[in-house]
């Protein structure tokens, strides 16, 4: 992917930081115009490459790669002493001074357990415990009480009917 991208990149880096590449598309203000004062350092890709070269991360990660190379395939014997005398400062590094095992431990490990808490309280307990679970044992509860209202008789239903329009009028009278 890196390949491809300077091949696209170098010829139209200039139009396209510099120039009208973007034509109407982008209005800049001029107090804001940092592009237009590096347009004014910028001499093509080339320079653009080199004065990127220069900048000192390059030459660490080179040095990086040089004293890997040295001490792991040229010497690996010295990379084994060095190890040996730098003790915990080894394994202080090594363990990427613990941030990975702190944050396992603290970070993920609270996640998990605030999880845990939201699962067993809100989800188990709330949604299926109270909602789901606790409103079919209510249905159950007033169909075991209303089931001995539905005898199959008649004369119970229009008994019922009356006592139930009786206490509509009742109430219809008293509220006016």
């Amino acid at each position: 992917m890196a390949i491809p991208s300077v091949i696209a990149g170098w010829p139209f880096i200039g139009p396209l930081l510099f120039g009208d590449f973007f034509a109407g598309a982008i209005h800049v203000a001029p107090e804001h115009d940092v592009l237009g004062h590096l347009g004014e350092e910028f001499h093509g890709p080339a320079a653009f490459v080199l004065h990127g070269l220069q900048a000192p991360a390059v030459w660490l990660a080179a040095a990086g790669v040089l004293a890997a190379w040295y001490l792991y395939l040229r010497r690996p014997a010295l990379a084994a002493d060095l190890r040996e005398k730098a003790g915990g400062l080894y394994t202080l590094l090594a363990n990427k001074y613990y941030f990975d095992a702190f944050n396992e431990r603290f970070i993920a490990g609270g996640s998990r357990a605030l999880g845990r808490i939201l699962w067993r309280g809100g989800d188990v307990a709330i949604i299926d415990g109270a909602a789901v679970n606790g409103s079919a044992r209510v249905v159950g509860w007033v169909a075991n009480a209303v089931r001995g209202v539905q005898t199959g008789y008649l004369y119970h239903y229009a008994f019922a009917t009356i006592i139930g329009l009786s206490a509509l009028l009742a109430w219809l009278l008293w509220r006016s």
